[in-house]
C-alpha cells in the first residue's frame, strides 16, 4: 500500500511523537554511547520500570519528551540533584550528545531512552510516578492541515495525566504562538488538570528551565516564547 493511501486510511496510521531523523554520529557521540549506555541507557523492551530501582533512590522523577541534543536537560539534572531525570529522544546523535554532556558534567541522576515517547509512556512508566513532564519546543506542524499531528491532543493529555502524580505538572514551552494557543485550548479542556497561570493562560519561564541560544536570539529579535504549566488535580 502506498504511503498516500495509508495516510488516507485512519486506522492504518500510527500516531507517533516524532518524525525520525537518523543523522550521522560524530566520533565523540559514538564513544559516549558506547561508554555510557550501560549505566544511563533505558530500553523500551525493559517493560514497566521500578523507578526507585533504576535510580537507587526515591527522589521525584522529571521526564522530558524530545530533549534534542540534551544540553538543557543535562543542565537541569546537574542543578537539581534532588530530582531524577528521564529523557526521551529518537535522534541518535542527540542521545549521544546528551550522554557525552552528562558524562563530562558528572551527572548521575539522568537516564535516557532512544525510542518513541508515546510507547515509552504506555509501556515503561508506572502510573502516578512522575513529578513533572516537560515538552519544550516540539514540532509545531505549523500548516493547518498538519495540526492533527501535533503531540498535544486530548488523548495524549489523558495518557500523560495517568503518569503524573497528583500535584504533578505538565510543563510545555513553544515559540509558535499558534501552537501555544492550541496547547492552551487542549489543556484547558482536558479533565483532571488545573492551569497554574494566575491569568489562566501562560506562565513566566521558571528558573529551572535553561534558555537556549536559539531562544535568547529569538527574544532579542522580538520573537515570543510561551510557557504553559498544568497541574494534575485528579
Amino acid at each position: 500500500m502506498s504511503e498516500q493511501n495509508a495516510e488516507n486510511t485512519p486506522y492504518l496510521r500510527k500516531i507517533r511523537s516524532f518524525v525520525r531523523r537518523e543523522g550521522r554520529l560524530t566520533k565523540g557521540q559514538a564513544q559516549a554511547l558506547d561508554a555510557n549506555w550501560a549505566s544511563m541507557g533505558l530500553e523500551h523492551g525493559m517493560g514497566l520500570l521500578d523507578l526507585a530501582a533504576v535510580f537507587g533512590n526515591n527522589n521525584p522523577v522529571v521526564l522530558e519528551i524530545g530533549f534534542g541534543m540534551g544540553k538543557s536537560l543535562v543542565e537541569m539534572a546537574k542543578a537539581a540533584p534532588e530530582f531524577n531525570f528521564i529523557g526521551i529522544e529518537v535522534h541518535k546523535p542527540g542521545v549521544g550528545a546528551c550522554l557525552m554532556a552528562a558524562s563530562e558534567a558528572g551527572v548521575s541522576n539522568l537516564r535516557v531512552f532512544e525510542h518513541d515517547a508515546i510507547e515509552v509512556l504506555a509501556d515503561n512508566i508506572p502510573d502516578a510516578s512522575l513529578a513533572r513532564v516537560q515538552l519544550f519546543f516540539p514540532d509545531p506542524w505549523h500548516k493547518k492541515r498538519h495540526h492533527k499531528r501535533r503531540i498535544v491532543q486530548l488523548e495524549f493529555a489523558e495518557n500523560l495525566r495517568q503518569k503524573l502524580s497528583i500535584g504533578g505538572v505538565f510543563h510545555m514551552a513553544t515559540d509558535w504562538e499558534n501552537y501555544a494557543e492550541h496547547m492552551l485550548e487542549v489543556m484547558s479542556a482536558a479533565p483532571g488538570y488545573q492551569n497554574q497561570s494566575a491569568s489562566s493562560d501562560y506562565v513566566p519561564c521558571p528558573d529551572y528551565r535553561p534558555k537556549t541560544k536559539f531562544e535568547a536570539r529569538g527574544e532579542r529579535l522580538g520573537h515570543g516564547v510561551w510557557d504553559l504549566m498544568f497541574e494534575r488535580t485528579a
